[in-house]
């Protein structure tokens, strides 16, 4: 059931995070990769995706770093990042409407592009990434 409501306060930046992080847990294409690296650590990756998000499409800077070096060396390719992007798509989907959420949708097909076309290359290459 779609909200009629666009992605406005961290609270619901929260709610987009968690219930599309829940999703990718219980993926069985997706979830071996994302439990297997973060482990018992989703309370501190929850918190930084919070603050990433609430960067991006609130605008109000709470989160500092690079979001791909720890992307760089994982063992995906086009397949899943396919799945990403329709749980993506869908959470997004079923929780909002409106500009930001549209943005939201757009940022991420981009920054799926970028990883996809990075780790290709560094598999791909000699060259050792940035981190």
């Amino acid at each position: 059931m779609s909200s009629t409501r666009d992605i406005s306060t961290i609270d619901d930046i929260k709610l987009l995070v968690n219930t599309f992080y829940q999703k990718i847990r219980e993926n069985e294409l997706l979830s071996p990769i994302f439990n297997g690296i973060i482990q018992d650590r989703w309370p501190e990756h929850l918190e930084k995706m919070y603050r990433f998000w609430q960067t991006v499409l609130l605008e109000e800077h709470t989160y500092f770093g690079s979001p791909f070096p720890p992307h760089a060396k994982l063992p995906v390719e086009q397949k899943h990042f396919d799945v990403w992007l329709a749980l993506w798509h869908f959470t997004v989907n079923a929780l909002f409407v409106g500009e930001k959420a549209n943005e939201a949708k757009w940022r991420a097909d981009k920054m799926a592009l970028m990883f996809l076309t990075k780790i290709e290359y560094y598999k791909n290459n000699p060259a050792i990434p940035l981190l």
